[in-house]
């Protein structure tokens, strides 16, 4: 009986152990989630967070992965703080069977800091619509990506929305637009467009800086209300974006004069305020809501089962759904590298190509689950940034919730080719980079 029964032990055990050695040597596909749940930006990065990895976990649970290669999300918090970022970086860049595959700084100041590393670490990097908009220009920065736009496209899409409201673009002389700012990298971005615009144009250009993390704001606002700009423009983050929507309602500025970067258009900048927001606008890139069947299968195979990075009921908000889009692109650059390189066992140098090669017409976003989610985004080697379409959006305060009031409009190229074209070389001077010759 011993005999017989060790002997059942053994194979057993045998039987077990390729199952074993499979399970634990089977390769995953590192993608670092870079986030910020504490701090006063944390109101904005849990969302844009959860939606991010929510997207990865569905595709894990319902497909098994990419093309049967699991996602291995590894978070690491950086409390929107540059050097936190740059240590995030460091410490996960090597992460896993892969590597890190793809990296979302989600921060201007840390996509700064890691565009020289990208190229010498052969680490894709996608600063979906913020971070350096010169980066847009492929040639020079083969290793960075921004599209759906760009904060000048973006800037340029708020010109023309005000001159349509205005009566036409000839209207907009002698007018007076104010730009509240958060006083860092990402606030300064759009000033030298809307500048160049405003010499284009004829209007008056107010800039007015916000400090680090914006909650005291009283001055900026008393200096609105002596300007008496007719329009203002935004672009804030966290707790700056609350504070300037409930002091513009203090002074009485209508609101829909009021008009926020895409990062100053969530359900936690105008909610603070509450009727008094009604009305406010931003910039948009994606439909808010969870009426989609991305999201049904995000509820189904992932909060279903207890494994949802957030509350199931601030699924469709406008930053969760923020990090689903940005997930989805990534992903889709991961599946196209795997198309291109034959193979699933990409790293960030094959992911690169993919991200280049990037194609997601609205028939594929129909097969994801998203149709009429987003504007479709081709990239090539000369343009990082795709599209550069961008629409409004609007808040309706009794409702609670968030439309899309415009077309998606095109930028106007005209001012933003040639600031591309002038920092980008100035970058590649700088940096001794040689421009690509692409075909």
């Amino acid at each position: 009986m011993r005999t017989r029964s060790l002997t059942k032990t053994i194979v057993a055990a045998l039987l077990a152990f390729p199952l074993f050695c499979g399970a634990a040597s089977a390769y995953e596909l590192s993608i670092p989630s870079f986030d910020y749940r504490t701090g006063p930006y944390a109101p904005n990065g849990i969302p844009f967070a959860n939606g991010f990895g929510d997207y990865m976990l569905m595709l894990n649970e319902r497909d098994g992965g990419i093309n049967g290669t699991r996602l291995k999300l590894t978070p690491c918090e950086t409390a929107y703080n540059t050097k936190r970022g740059v240590e995030c970086y460091e410490n996960i860049k090597n992460e896993g069977d892969s590597g890190a595959i793809a990296i979302q700084p989600l921060s201007t100041g840390i996509t700064y800091q890691l565009i020289p590393k990208a190229s010498v670490d052969r680490i894709p990097i996608f600063s979906m619509g913020y971070g350096r908009t010169s980066a847009a220009n492929g040639k020079i920065f083969p290793w960075v990506f921004n599209f759906p736009a760009t904060y000048w496209s973006q800037a340029t899409v708020f010109i023309q929305y005000i001159a349509e409201k205005e009566g036409g673009m000839d209207q907009l002389k002698g007018k007076k637009i104010a730009l509240v700012y958060h006083n860092s990298a990402y606030g300064k971005e759009p000033i030298r467009t809307l500048e160049s615009a405003a010499g284009k144009f004829g209007f008056e250009f107010i800039a007015l800086p916000v400090d680090h993390p914006g909650q005291e704001q009283k001055a900026t606002w008393l200096q609105i209300r002596k300007e008496r700009p007719d329009w203002v423009l935004m672009w804030g983050w966290g707790v700056m974006n609350q504070v300037a929507i409930k002091e513009a309602a203090s002074i009485r500025y209508p609101m829909d004069r009021f008009i926020g970067v895409w990062w100053s258009g969530s359900e936690n900048d105008v909610l603070p305020a509450g009727d008094g927001a009604d009305g406010y606008l931003s910039g948009a890139f994606h439909q808010p809501g969870d009426n989609f069947p991305a999201h049904d299968d995000i509820k189904k195979h992932v909060y279903d089962k207890g494994k949802g990075l957030g509350d199931r009921d601030r699924i469709g908000e406008v930053l969760y759904n923020r990090g689903l889009v940005a997930a989805m692109w990534t992903t889709e650059a991961i599946r196209k590298a795997m198309e291109i390189h034959g193979t699933n066992k990409v790293k960030g140098v094959h992911v690169r190509d993919g991200f280049e090669a990037l194609d997601v017409d609205e028939a594929r976003l129909t097969e994801l689950g998203l149709p009429g989610f987003t504007i479709p985004v081709k990239i090539s080697c000369e343009n990082h940034e795709g599209p550069g379409k961008v629409a409004l959006q609007q808040w309706d305060a009794k409702a609670k919730k968030w439309s899309l009031v415009s077309d998606f409009y095109e930028p106007l190229r005209d001012i933003t080719g040639p600031l591309i074209a002038e920092d980008s070389a100035q970058y590649a001077k700088e940096n001794s980079v040689v421009p690509r010759i692409c075909n």
